[in-house]
């Protein structure tokens, strides 16, 4: 009896231990602030705690008789372990401990300002921000950077930790300047909720008991606060939204749809709608990770539903429910922090990750940059590494969201590069605009397709790229020439052409160049839409801007002609004097010179210019099959 009692003890601790809330917080700061000394304390307190309970414990098993009184301590440290499993990202360092009330994760931020992205990248997953303030120093611009972040990505409650206040005499009044400082702060981001707490983490003052050397102190000590402190549960309040992750279809006469509830709950004979289709349905089935069928589930939970109705779902739709489902748009207003080495450039497209689903993007407007610092609005036409900016975000298609204050999954995405897959910004969705509902695609009778037909051709667009002077408006004249004699319907697009009408507000920066291109591929398509053959002569130096081209078009119809030439043989042709005034520094952002060009890396025809005009005309014919 005795070995029983002994097993159910542990049984029973084990079992509250799993049951723990847990709390994800982040610490952040300048350098040298003391994160690091802070956390070690609390890692070593909460071991000696934990290690106070396993002792009590093994002496009860020892009474009792059980396994020789030890523990099996994987078995303890299950529960944190699986914490790794959850989309926690490595680019900060993460801690893991708990006491007796709760499980703890703390992403350590480094504090220079050249890693905010990564500070970004631990409070977007935290429910609570630690931040810390060395009392000599008060509030430095780093933590208006960091406090700024912890606003924009949705932590409503902060810790101020005045650190190293044994070091000024625990000095009540310098404290209490601090905290109301960091107060005013925090009204202004729209932090509700402030705990200022004085601390020495070297010491251990008032950090798991009121320090006597605060006698002037009556809030809580920093771990009794992290652990009555209230985190909420973000999800389960709404409607159901679950972003599905995948299609289960394991045989003919079943069909799942998996993915971890973001919001609200859900049950069998559920209404729901799927979006941004828009096609609705019952709910059939709610099936555990395991199959087995459950009554109800809810927000953060992983789940398969099967449908009453066979309708189209796939990965990234999201199911919500009938009664109160997202928005759908495809336009927004966004907060971006970016996070790439190359600067932000509007126009310039990129994948956007929401949720479960994947969509080309591109920032058609930087309406404002933010000094994280003043929180000043800054004009800017690029957004530099670890930059904030307000934009207007234009996808290629719809989807279903949220306002990122009211929902993390549904209102939070990242920007991915989409030559090297690099994740180059991280961002919040704020609203979808007017134009999104205003403005509707409407259907011609007349398509493509009838207009091509009646000139006797396929559209076809013949993109010409190279440096300044290779060619390109030589082989395209060229060429339209003999289409033309052949009784084909053409039009060439040339650079310089171009410029003294639709983008003669374009200089040569890179912001401008990406606006060039991304207007040319779309005349470029209204005129493949009318039926024509368009040639398209531009310099075109960025890869990105080339492929962004290419995707307006269908499957052959876009053909990248690369009219290659040496540097040299360029600057030696020199007709309109451009590389001259470049080298003598009166052109700036001149091509080949002092902005960079991106060779095409599988272009449909490369053709060497140092070559005859006529014959380069011949391989563009007989590429054509006109030969």
């Amino acid at each position: 009896m005795g070995a029983t009692q002994g097993a159910a003890g542990i049984a029973s601790w084990l079992q509250a231990h799993e049951d723990k809330p847990l709390l994800r917080f982040i610490t952040c700061g300048s350098v040298d602030d003391g994160k690091s000394t802070l956390i070690g304390r609390l890692l070593h307190e909460s071991k000696r705690l934990f290690d106070d309970q396993l002792a009590a414990l093994e002496a009860d098993s020892r009474r009792h008789g059980t396994q020789d009184g030890r523990i099996d301590y994987a078995l303890l440290l299950d529960g944190l372990a699986a914490e790794r499993e959850q989309g926690i990202t490595i680019d900060v360092a993460y801690r893991y401990f708990d006491t007796d009330k709760r499980k703890f994760i703390v992403a350590d931020c480094p504090g220079h300002e050249q890693y905010t992205r990564n500070m970004a990248t631990g409070a977007s997953t935290a429910d609570l921000a630690v931040v810390l303030v060395d009392a000599r120093k008060g509030l430095l611009p780093q933590t208006r950077r960091h406090s700024y972040i912890v606003s924009l990505l949705g932590i409503g409650q902060v810790v101020l930790a005045v650190n190293k206040m044994d070091l000024v005499g625990y000095d009540r009044a310098l404290f209490e300047g601090i905290a109301a400082g960091y107060r005013e702060l925090a009204a202004q981001l729209g932090i509700a909720r402030v705990q200022a707490i004085p601390l020495s983490a070297l010491e251990g003052d008032n950090l798991l008991q009121r320090s006597p050397n605060t006698p002037w102190y009556d809030g809580p000590a920093l771990l009794p606060h992290l652990e009555a402190v209230d985190a909420g549960d973000r999800g389960a309040a709404g409607s159901l939204r679950l972003p599905v992750q995948w299609v289960n279809r394991p045989h003919q006469d079943f069909r799942g749809f998996a993915g971890t509830i973001a919001c609200g709950q859900v049950a069998p004979g559920d209404e729901v709608v799927v979006l941004p289709s828009a096609r609705r349905s019952k709910v059939a089935q709610v099936l555990g990770p395991g199959g087995d069928p459950l009554p109800r589930a809810g927000a953060g939970q992983a789940v398969t539903l099967t449908l009453a109705d066979e309708i189209d779902v796939g990965r990234g739709d999201v199911i919500a429910a009938a009664s109160d489902p997202p928005p759908v748009a495809d336009q927004f207003a966004a907060h971006i922090l970016w996070m790439g080495d190359a600067p932000l450039l509007p126009g310039r497209p990129y994948w956007l990750k929401i949720g479960t689903r994947t969509v080309a993007a591109s920032v058609s407007e930087i309406k404002y940059r933010v000094d994280v610092n003043t929180q000043e609005h800054l004009a800017a036409k690029r957004l530099e590494l670890n930059e904030v900016g307000c934009c207007n975000l234009s996808l290629e298609q719809p989807i279903a969201f949220a306002p990122y204050a009211q929902d993390r999954t549904l209102g939070g995405f990242i920007l991915i590069d989409r030559q090297d897959n690099d994740t180059v910004a991280a961002g919040t969705l704020d609203f979808a605009l007017r134009r999104a509902d205003n403005v509707h695609w409407q259907h011609l009778d007349v398509d493509k397709a009838a207009r091509a037909r009646i000139k006797g051709q396929a559209p076809k667009v013949l993109w010409f790229t190279g440096l300044s002077g290779a060619g390109k408006s030589t082989v395209a004249n060229l060429v339209d020439k003999r289409l033309h004699a052949l009784g084909y319907h053409t039009f060439v697009l040339d650079g310089d052409n171009v410029r003294h009408g639709l983008n003669r507000d374009l200089g040569f920066t890179d912001e401008d160049r990406v606006e060039n291109i991304r207007r040319v591929a779309e005349v470029a398509r209204l005129m493949a839409d009318a039926g024509l053959i368009v040639l398209v002569s531009f310099i075109s130096p960025f890869r990105a801007e080339r492929r962004m081209a290419r995707e307006r078009f269908a499957e052959g119809e876009f053909v990248e002609v690369f009219v290659d030439v040496p540097l040299e043989v360029a600057e030696a042709r020199d007709a309109k004097g451009l590389y001259r005034k470049a080298r003598a520094g009166l052109i700036p952002n001149f091509t080949g010179i002092d902005s960079p060009y991106e060779v095409p890396e599988r272009p449909e025809l490369h053709l060497d210019a140092t070559a005859a005009p006529e014959a380069l005309v011949a391989r563009v014919l007989q590429a054509m099959g006109l030969d």
